[in-house]
């Protein structure tokens, strides 16, 4: 194994042995605006204390050198105590001290320290990101999470640069010797994690405001709040919005958790070629400046930016005062923060979709997740880091939160919270296990968890709900008897696990309007294979029977036969948001299964997704159908398929309000559908141009590079027009979508160029690097068929050489997934199936991390040719 990749069990031998205290570090990146700079001067100096005097333990430090190792005073021979990314400290005391100079390297993988020019004005800027094991690129240290320590961090930058860190400013001097650079001192933090501290430096746009209010106990507070994007994108920034909802997150979660706000100021930095959507840092959180919206957003768009921010909010508590002993325990902190975020939104803000939201689109997330062999329980087993890097999942975040919204509906909300308020105070500043969650809320309830956490936290896979109804006596409009039924296999054992769920199950009739809406509907508890649900017994049998309405629990449905029946003939007619998104989600899964034919989904969004009035709920249908038609509808029908369905988009864009959300939903589809059918281009030329203007419809930087991208994979889109869009539209995200659009040009050179850069050249950031395989992968399969047996051929090389983010980005890009199933083949026997086949076999000694990957796309590959398989036969 790597000496970058730290066990488990290195690392709880670590933790018995020392108890850290303190870090002092300093950061010198003055030079970091010229790139022929790799690295920049990095120094530490840590206290902390050895149980057992005269042992050996080690730091991590991922550097471009280390210069010196002092350890109580004594200089150590480097060549000696460095092993690559370690450092040995031998013959420890009882209280000891350690300083390591030496030279970090910045980044362009988004792993540790950041270094990132903008193409609109030159400029540099620099951020760090460490989750799960990065600060160790910036720093030297003991890179787990259960050694805490207080941090002082110290910095020297250009003196024009913002520069921040977790700490409030203490000082900044400007230097005798040096003119052009200041220095700045940080207040020593409270004690957190090495994964969570953090420095920004850079000439970024600084927005600043506070926060006060008094607490119900009296305590008065006084949160600074500050807001950070580059600068070229401030015009953007809307920075009244964003204190708004901080200030309504701050107030709502301060209350709701009883337990002051600890960490003094609340800064929010929206940053460049992000790998994640937010890192909760205290006093200093990180965003994707993706939600800087430069161009026209949709409704969804604003609430889920509201959702990562109260997310990482959250976190301030579940995460950053209570923190996982190690990465098992990852849910403890990010299942807690995706539930509280949804919460939050819609409790603390205007939004009152957000629960149907998170039913319709986090929710998917997990079902796909848990359906892969890779799955997982909640509680995971994390043996080493490069298993925590793969663990940031649907299954530790939305079915985690989906877990924790059906114990709600299980113990009720005010033991839920009251559990929580005490895991708070009993664990502030610490670390702790499943253990001491259920130890807490098991309290707080008077309910014994041990069961429930069994069912739902330490067992895989996702049950499957049916309701079964019979017919009562001579007449067949009254419900006999009704049963749920649940099929919940776990996946990793292969045991039966039939787990207890909480469901309602609605009743729906048309009213006089013949709109569909609830009548009436039953509450209980589904336990085992079948439940009997006698409360259904002689009542007339409504149009539509939806088990799980209010998506209380999680779990697959599968609707009965006739209230199948009326969702295919009446979808659009059901009143209820919540039931309507669950019928949606019905249908897809369904579809995904192979139990219908992926053509009958398209033909449901065509004719209900018009009538769709939550944005979000629309833009992830929409979403589906063009997966139905690219990846689950067999090549013979795949062109017809989609052909109508870009006709329906095409009359729906038409049709829309001008301005409104939906019609950019349906803009934005009509792009998309264009990159594999050539007969929207026109429109789409003329949108470009001006010459075919739609009254309401902002073509703006990102519509027009989706345009671009459809005219570039079909080959109506030349080298020098795309440069030229790119000279018009000169930022980080324009030169994304033209590296893009560069490389879904059908041609075999252009795709052996992005291959080649991909896989082999290292010039690439993360974001372009994702831009380039996203265009690459633009292309009939026929085109990109010669680069299957290098994929297999270079996955090792890339696993080994390249960073983890980079490797994933690469591994995962490029496999082979553009495949069809061919008249009477078996998906199994797919030629790219065998193959994937072939390669576990013979590299059954490969990176656990880099083994997922591979089982995980061969799963969505095998799922995509099942799902075409299942429409041929149903054609005969």
């Amino acid at each position: 194994m790597s000496l970058e990749n730290l066990s488990r069990n290195e690392a709880a031998d670590r933790s018995a042995l020392i108890t850290t205290a303190a870090y002092d570090v300093s950061l010198d990146v003055r030079q970091a605006p010229d790139p022929d700079t790799a690295g920049y001067p990095s120094r530490t100096t840590i206290s902390f204390s050895a149980a057992e005097p005269g042992s050996t333990t080690f730091l991590d430090f991922i550097h471009g050198g280390v210069h010196s190792v002092v350890l109580n005073g004594e200089p150590l021979r480097v060549d000696d105590v460095v092993d690559g990314p370690r450092i040995r400290l031998d013959n420890l005391q009882r209280d000891n001290q350690v300083t390591v100079t030496g030279t970090a390297l910045y980044s362009r993988s988004g792993e540790g320290m950041h270094r990132f020019t903008d193409p609109a004005d030159g400029q540099c800027y620099l951020y760090t990101q460490y989750e799960p094991a990065d600060a160790r690129r910036v720093f030297a240290n003991f890179e787990q999470p259960d050694l805490k320590a207080s941090f002082t961090f110290h910095v020297t930058a250009p003196a024009g640069w913002e520069v921040a860190s977790n700490g409030g400013q203490a000082a900044r001097t400007a230097l005798a010797d040096d003119p052009a650079a200041a220095h700045w001192d940080f207040a020593p933090t409270l004690p957190i994690s090495t994964y969570i501290t953090t420095v920004l430096a850079g000439p970024y746009f600084k927005a600043q405001d506070q926060w006060e209010a008094t607490l119900d106990d009296g305590t008065a507070m006084h949160v600074p709040l500050a807001l950070y994007c580059r600068a070229s994108m401030a015009e953007s920034f809307d920075t009244e919005e964003l204190f708004r909802l901080t200030k309504n997150g701050l107030e709502f979660f301060n209350r709701l958790f009883d337990f002051p706000y600890p960490w003094g100021k609340y800064d929010q930095a929206f940053v460049p070629e992000y790998n994640l959507g937010a890192m909760e840092n205290p006093g200093l959180v990180t965003f994707t400046e993706s939600y800087v919206f430069t161009s026209r957003a949709t409704d969804a768009q604003y609430q889920g930016r509201a959702n990562t921010l109260l997310h990482e909010m959250a976190h301030m508590w579940f995460g950053d005062l209570v923190t996982m002993q190690w990465w098992d325990d990852l849910w403890l902190k990010e299942s807690f923060a995706d539930y509280m975020g949804t919460l939050g939104v819609d409790r603390a803000t205007g939004w009152d979709t957000a629960w149907v939201n998170f039913a319709n689109k986090r929710k998917a997330w997990a079902y796909m997740q848990d359906q892969l062999p890779t799955t997982h329980p909640i509680v995971a087993d994390i043996p080493d880091l490069e298993a925590a890097k793969q663990n940031f999942d649907g299954i530790t975040y939305a079915k985690g939160a989906s877990v924790l919204k059906q114990l709600v509906a299980y113990v009720g909300f005010d033991a839920f919270i009251a559990g929580s308020r005490a895991y708070f105070r009993s664990n502030a500043y610490g670390n702790t296990t499943l253990a001491d969650l259920l130890e807490a809320l098991s309290a707080a309830s008077g309910r014994d968890l041990g069961t429930w956490a069994q069912e739902w936290l330490q067992t895989s896979g996702i049950s499957t709900l049916r309701l079964e109804v019979t017919e009562g006596g001579t007449d067949d409009g009254v419900i006999g008897s009704a049963a749920i039924v649940q099929e919940a296999t776990d996946p990793v054992t292969g045991r039966n696990v039939p787990r207890a769920h909480r469901v309602r199950i609605g009743l729906y009739d048309a009213d006089a309007a013949g709109a569909l809406v609830r009548t009436g509907s039953v509450e209980t508890d589904a336990a085992g294979a079948s439940t009997q649900v006698p409360e259904l017994a002689g009542q007339r049998r409504p149009a539509l029977l939806l088990l799980n309405d209010d998506d209380l629990t999680y779990a697959k449905v599968r609707l009965d036969p006739a209230s199948l029946a009326t969702v295919r003939s009446s979808l659009d007619r059901i009143q209820d948001p919540m039931a309507r998104a669950l019928c949606w989600t019905a249908l897809w899964d369904s579809t995904r299964d192979g139990e219908s034919p992926a053509p009958d989904y398209v033909d449901a969004v065509a004719a209900f997704a018009p009538s769709e009035t939550g944005i979000g709920v629309l833009l992830t249908v929409l979403e589906n159908a063009t997966a139905a038609i690219d990846r689950y509808t067999p090549a013979a029908e795949r062109v017809a398929v989609r052909a109508s369905f870009l006709a329906a988009a095409s009359a729906q864009l038409d049709r829309s309000a001008a301005g409104s959300d939906q019609q950019l939903a349906w803009a934005r589809t009509l792009a998309t559908l264009s990159r594999r059918d050539a007969s929207g281009l026109g429109r789409l030329r003329g949108l470009l141009d001006g010459s075919a203007p739609m009254a309401g419809l902002a073509v703006d930087a990102e519509l027009r590079w989706h345009f671009w991208h459809a005219l570039a994979a079909n080959g109506r889109a030349t080298r020098e027009e795309l440069d030229a869009e790119l000279e018009r539209d000169t930022t980080a995200s324009g030169r994304a979508g033209h590296a893009t659009a560069l490389a879904a040009r059908p041609d075999t050179d252009v795709k052996a160029a992005a291959w080649q850069e991909a896989v082999h050249g290292h010039s690439l950031s993360n974001q372009l690097l994702t831009a380039t395989i996203t265009g690459f992968n633009t292309a009939p399969a026929a085109l990109l068929e010669p680069f299957t047996e290098p994929y297999f051929d270079c996955l090792r090389t890339v696993w080994d050489e390249r960073s983890i983010e980079i490797a994933g980005r690469i591994v995962r890009g490029l496999y082979p997934l553009t495949q069809d199933i061919a008249p009477g083949q078996d998906p199994a026997g797919h030629p790219v199936i065998v193959r994937t086949g072939r390669w576990l076999e013979a590299n059954g000694d490969a990176p656990r991390a880099l083994r997922r990957i591979i089982l995980e796309q061969r799963s969505h590959l095998l799922r995509a040719l099942t799902a075409q398989a299942a429409v041929v036969r149903s054609t005969r």
